[in-house]
């Protein structure tokens, strides 16, 4: 092996040029000899990092030679300095040896571990047949007990909607008769509306009912619905205040919703049988709904039942495992269609409550309306109480407004005048100062009537401005006190008022009590198309 390099006649291996050689080179310290190791890596072993060369050489860090060594320096070396590292990184035998033991050593170890490798291959692959069939038994077994599954609640799902479907047809012979029912009633209400305007209007539509009983509910719907809407209305007329809502709008009101309480509550049992049918046909939809879910997945489990290993239509779907498209559990699965069948249940139950509550309809009418006509006529009579207690307090009120307004002015007066008789005094003092200022020198002396008129001055003007401080409050509480009189004077026209409005017009509409009626049976206002046998049954 040829040590690399340069060859020894290279003209950068000859002594500097340029340097003069009886010059004197500069004191240096001794070299620095250190041991150091630069490893080499061979082509092909750059990642080979565990071997390591075992001899090492000394750099030295000194970049001169001593004096005693320039003789020799126009001979190059036989090897460069810098191709040292070539020379010295050889391999030993040792290394040989080594790396061949490693060699060998590593192809037995290959050897055994593929050996043992393909032994654990053929055991693994067995066992993972025979795991892969009994998993797939077993899948299958589950899908037909899923099958299984899906069978019962069908058949629960299946009954219950029948007997859903025939509930909703009886709720709507129900809601056929409460149609009739709120068209029977909704008749004295139009006669009472339409009354509120017009006197004829009203005897041609009293005139359309039907004689002997209905004409006597048309009369008790129609003076109950009149006079409430007339005393409300003429209750609008009250001024500023008293405009309240007192107890006796609150019974007026309450009394024109009682007034339509029939009409009302056949629109109220007619809106909760509708919002009931609607409520049935959304269990009908969940249950209609749950069950045609059931077909597919049963349709889909049975293809996924009957697939086996030779089938046409298996192919391989990647990532398919890795998507967990479920939204239920077992237990939650039964549940979903438990809950649809007990809503149902539910809802068959709320409709046939419907019923029973549907025969109680009219029974306590009569009553409350005479409860609340009394109730209102009481709170008349206690409201007509206290505007007359009011009204009362009022004037005398203002009789005593006017007796303060009276004496206000009279001390306005007196208190003007005092003001006045104070302004003689004031000039007298103030003269008195003026003529003593002109006294001749030594004679300006500052004795006791000086003092006493200076003291004088400002007591006299202290009590005018104490005066006129009391002036204007007297004048401002005059104000006050005409204002007052004129609220009580206007509380007072508010109370006349109101009280002819209670007193005079709405109490001598309510002195006559209507007689009470007695809602018998459903009737038909407008005439059913074909028959209608459920409608014409009277209700107890």
């Amino acid at each position: 092996m040829e040590f690399l390099g340069t060859t020894q006649t290279a003209s950068y291996c000859g002594p500097k040029k340029g340097r003069d050689s009886t010059q004197r080179p500069p004191t240096v310290q001794a070299p620095v000899i250190q041991e150091c190791y630069q490893p080499y890596h061979l082509p092909g072993y750059r990642y080979l990092n565990s071997w390591r060369p075992s001899l090492f050489y000394k750099i030295s860090t000194a970049q001169t030679c001593p004096t005693e060594c320039r003789s020799s320096a126009q001979r190059p070396p036989t090897v460069l300095p810098a191709l040292r590292s070539a020379l010295f990184c050889r391999y030993s035998p040792h290394d040989w040896d080594q790396s061949n033991q490693l060699q060998i050593r590593g192809a037995e170890a290959s050897r055994l571990w593929a050996s043992r490798l393909t032994g654990d291959s053929m055991q693994l692959m067995q066992d993972k047949e025979q795991l892969t069939c009994q998993m797939q038994k077993r899948t299958s077994w589950n899908l037909g007990q899923r099958l299984s599954d899906i069978g019962f609640w069908k058949s629960e799902l299946c009954y219950e909607l029948d007997r859903l479907l025939a509930e909703y047809r009886n709720l709507e012979t129900v809601k056929r008769r409460l149609e009739c029912a709120a068209e029977e009633v909704n008749c004295p209400l139009q006669c009472g509306e339409e009354a509120t305007g017009s006197s004829q209007r009203k005897g041609q539509v009293m005139a359309k009912g039907d004689p002997g009983q209905l004409r006597g509910q048309h009369t008790l719907w129609h003076c109950f619905l009149q006079v409430a809407l007339e005393c409300l209305y003429l209750r609008e007329k009250r001024i500023g205040i008293d405009l309240v809502h007192d107890s006796v709008e609150k019974n007026l009101i309450r009394e024109v919703d009682l007034l339509k309480c029939c009409q009302e509550r056949m629109r109220q049992f007619a809106q909760r049988v509708d919002i009931q049918m609607r409520d049935n046909r959304d269990a009908q939809h969940a249950l209609e709904r749950d069950l045609e879910d059931k077909n597919s997945a049963q349709f889909i489990d049975e293809k996924c039942f009957n697939l086996r290993n030779t089938s046409d239509c298996i192919s391989y779907f990647h990532g398919m495992e890795k998507v967990d498209g479920t939204v239920s559990v077992p237990e939650t699965w039964a549940k979903f269609s438990n809950d649809n069948i007990k809503h149902s249940q539910n809802m068959r139950a709320n409709s046939i409550r419907l019923w029973e509550e549907a025969e109680h309809l009219f029974e306590s009418l009569s009553d409350q309306m005479w409860k609340q006509f009394t109730d209102t006529n009481l709170a008349f009579n206690t409201r007509i109480s206290e505007e007359t207690d009011v009204k009362n307090k009022l004037q005398t009120q203002l009789a005593k407004m006017l007796q303060e307004i009276f004496q206000m002015e009279n001390t306005i007066m007196l208190l003007e005048r005092s003001i006045m008789a104070k302004e003689c005094p004031l000039k007298v003092a103030q003269t008195r100062l003026e003529c003593r200022s002109w006294r001749p020198n030594v004679e300006l002396c500052r004795d006791i009537p000086q003092f006493k008129l200076v003291n004088e001055v400002f007591a006299i003007d202290d009590t005018l401005q104490t005066l006129k401080l009391k002036l204007r409050e007297a004048q401002d509480t005059l104000q006050l006190l005409v204002m007052t009189k004129s609220r009580l004077e206007h509380e007072l026209a508010i109370k006349a008022n109101t009280l002819y409005i209670d007193k005079e017009k709405c109490m001598a509409m309510r002195k006559t009590f209507p007689s009470t009626p007695r809602l018998v049976g459903y009737t038909c206002a407008v005439p059913c198309v074909g028959p209608c046998t459920p409608c014409s049954a009277p209700v107890r």
